[in-house]
């Protein structure tokens, strides 16, 4: 019998107000169930948003150092819990254990780092143009953050918002991912035992088109931040839109590395197995493009092919797998489409484009690493984002035509180029169309104190991590203290 999970409302743990749940399963084992999970209806988000808005006027008049005790709190109990944690969330979405070790680890980084946070906020002092007269800009909390988290980096990329949004003064409440709710309702078991009051900090599980278009809708939400697709993306920036919300979206990604006739092969190898098939290609960031310099072409090929089917497939908790399940058998459904439209487009199928059902893979939703050589920028597999173990091959003359083959996208979220050209690499530095660069390495590995997102159809232009994170979170407010003891009047022309 699988474990019931609740919301948290009010820093109260309730089930949804119709009663009605919705059975999670690990995609690696469908005999494994992971839990039962509110699916949640507007009237349950009404009652956390009005949770939200009372809490706001309390916690908004805390500190900042000392709101900020509450989120380190909550990264050590997560550093205690770490193991714990990681293996419940390798069951949750199959990534394998040494990838949700890192994904937990990311998430306490972000809690010691925005905790440091709570004593910066910085704003600006500044000179003003009259005598006896200061000049500042503060920061102010938005209100109450609406955060809607994706299912593939399920302690992670929550932390990313909910730790500087608290840390701001501002009160949550946030949707998880359908699939990933089990994570983010231990993170509100250690935010309530970290000491964070009543309110403050609100768990609503349930569907994108009940709870999710509910809090689009939603007068008292003041800010809204969304990671996942593009397509849903628009739909949110449309409606939050037209209430005048702040918008945050961190959106698709179809990222490329290109590797130069002069760069360390084995190295630029290592990088693109971890980069396409890490995470099983479930990634933003994900490597879903190869740019190979045509003299290193064949030999590059032939590496990754031998490599790629040496990879091992299985339950994550498994020590000794390298690649785990995709997170649905509808996602694996879309992944295999990719690759009959691949095919029909003329691209040729080096490795894989098939289920993989060996052994006891047979009860999850496995995919062999897959690899296509001779794709041109005009297919659809070049242009549109997979979210799977699919790389596509392209050979080019020379570096600008890498770099502008790699530009020819709609998407700009993050690149990479192996070569021991300094000079070519401060070229691409400038002249990758992308939010993230990295010169020989892969084109995942974000850290958690440098601005994270992208261009073009990856977002809309807000950053996550790092302190730029607070201008989602925060507003300005200048403030002018006039101490001259009379009437100054700016912006009047004056005589010398």
């Amino acid at each position: 019998m699988s474990h019931h999970f609740n919301n948290y409302i009010a820093g109260e743990w309730r089930a949804a107000k119709s009663g009605q749940t919705v059975e999670n399963r690990n995609p690696a084992d469908a005999d494994d169930a992971i839990g039962a999970f509110p699916d949640s209806s507007a009237e349950d988000l009404n009652e956390a948003v009005a949770a939200a808005r009372e809490a706001f006027e309390a916690w908004r008049k805390v500190p900042a150092p000392l709101r900020a005790l509450k989120v380190q709190r909550a990264g050590e109990l997560m550093r205690e819990r770490k193991e714990d944690i990681s293996r419940q969330m390798t069951r949750e979405m199959g990534k394998v254990i040494a990838e949700t070790r890192g994904d937990t680890q990311e998430g306490i980084d972000t809690a010691f780092y925005m905790a440091g946070e709570g004593r910066r906020l910085f704003g600006v002092t500044t000179p003003v143009e009259l005598p006896n007269k200061f000049g500042m800009a503060v920061r102010r909390p938005v209100g109450v953050a609406g955060l809607i988290t994706p299912w593939n980096f399920p302690m992670a990329i929550p932390t990313w918002k909910v730790f500087p949004a608290l840390v701001a003064g501002n009160t949550v409440i946030i949707k998880p991912a359908t699939y990933t709710p089990a994570t983010v309702c231990e993170l509100g078991s250690i935010l309530e035992e970290a000491g964070v009051p009543s309110g403050v900090f609100n768990i609503v599980c349930g569907r994108g088109s009940t709870v999710g278009e509910a809090m689009l809708h939603h007068n008292e939400i003041n800010v809204l931040s969304f990671t996942g697709s593009s397509a849903v993306g628009r739909r949110i920036n449309e409606v939050g839109g037209k209430t005048l919300k702040r918008v945050s979206l961190e959106l698709g990604g179809k990222n490329a590395q290109i590797v130069l006739a002069d760069a360390d092969l084995d190295l630029a190898l290592e990088g693109v197995l971890w980069g396409a098939y890490g995470t099983t290609g479930q990634r933003c960031t994900a490597t879903s493009r190869l740019i190979l310099e045509e003299t290193i072409h064949d030999r590059m090929v032939q590496m990754l092919v031998d490599a790629a089917a040496k990879l091992k497939l299985g339950n994550g908790l498994d020590e000794s797998v390298q690649v785990g399940p995709l997170v649905s058998a509808e996602q694996r459904e879309t992944v295999h489409s990719y690759v009959e439209i691949g095919r029909e487009e003329g691209a040729e199928l080096a490795l894989g484009g098939e289920y993989y059902e060996e052994g006891d893979c047979a009860r999850g939703y496995f995919y062999r690493p897959t690899v296509f050589v001779g794709v041109t920028p005009t297919m659809r597999i070049a242009q549109e984002e997979i979210f799977g173990p699919v790389l596509s091959v392209f050979k080019v003359k020379d570096a600008e035509e890498a770099m502008r083959v790699l530009n020819d996208s709609s998407y700009g979220l993050s690149s990479s180029i192996y070569t021991r050209d300094v000079n070519l690499a401060f070229k691409a530095i400038e002249d990758l169309d992308a939010g993230i660069t990295y010169v020989n390495g892969p084109t995942i590995g974000a850290e958690v104190h440098l601005p994270f997102g992208g261009v073009k159809d990856t977002g809309n232009g807000h950053r996550e991590g790092s302190f730029t994170v607070f201008d989602v979170f925060t507003e300005w407010k200048s403030v002018y203290v006039d101490y001259s003891g009379r009437l100054q009047r700016a912006q009047i022309d004056v005589e010398e």
